[in-house]
């Protein structure tokens, strides 16, 4: 597998336009004989087009608004699930919301959220680093983590950018 390091926003100013995140989608799912639905590219189209990480139900609502069909809650957690397992998206803890990625990671990567309290957006970078110190931590301390998450919140560079005068 390839290993990224790599800084992206998902909403701000450099976002991964919809197209992108489809282009890998497909290729992903056609190395790993995955099958990209309908549905599930109608959800990452609008997880990659979101200007912030968006929830089930908004997911829903936003379908229903778009074509008139409001699809039921198990089908949407069960495309997003999809979406996780094969690396096509991030979920952000702290929000219960979900977020389109364009890179591959490997499936034990740390990847580390940025979440900008003022516009929302959500940067991400490879947690490579961090992913060493806290495995040290935990094996100290003779524990087994079955998940690893980090996030940060603050203001992004272009909310920041605001603020001086």
């Amino acid at each position: 597998m390839l290993r990224s390091r790599h800084t992206h926003d998902h909403a701000c100013e450099h976002g991964h336009p919809p197209g992108d995140v489809l282009k890998v989608a497909e290729a992903r799912c056609a190395e790993r004989k995955l099958k990209l639905t309908p549905i599930r590219r109608e959800v990452l189209q609008h997880l990659a087009a979101s200007p912030s990480p968006m929830g089930a139900y908004d997911l829903i609502e936003k379908m229903h608004r778009e074509s008139g069909r409001r699809p039921a809650p198990i089908s949407v957690y069960r495309v997003l699930d999809f979406l996780l397992e094969a690396g096509l998206a991030h979920r952000i803890e702290s929000r219960n919301a979900f977020v389109a990625c364009a890179h591959r990671h490997d499936g034990g990567d740390l990847v580390v959220f940025m979440i900008c309290d003022s516009c929302g957006c959500v940067s991400e970078a490879s947690g490579a680093p961090v992913q060493q110190d806290l495995s040290a931590i935990a094996r100290a301390a003779g524990f087994s983590p079955a998940t690893q998450v980090v996030e940060m919140f603050g203001r992004c560079a272009h909310c920041g950018d605001g603020d001086k005068a």
